[in-house]
């Protein structure tokens, strides 16, 4: 499993990082250790999901993401 610390941009509340949250926990080969207004962190398979497929999970819920 790889470690990923993700900054995402347009979360302002709990709302936010419920959606994130979901998002990330019903991707395949992705385990979500912490997901706040503003970032996340996880641990994903990269045999199973990219980060940049990551990134476009975010996106899909209407925020942008960027690797740190």
């Amino acid at each position: 499993m790889e470690t990923l610390h993700l900054t995402i941009d347009g979360m302002t509340c709990q709302h936010c990082v419920r959606a994130v949250d979901g998002a990330l926990r019903r991707t395949p080969g992705v385990e979500v250790t912490q997901v706040e207004i503003g970032s996340a962190d996880i641990q994903y398979d990269a045999a199973t999901v990219s980060a940049e497929r990551i990134a476009e999970v975010i996106a899909d819920e209407g925020y942008s993401a960027s690797v740190d």
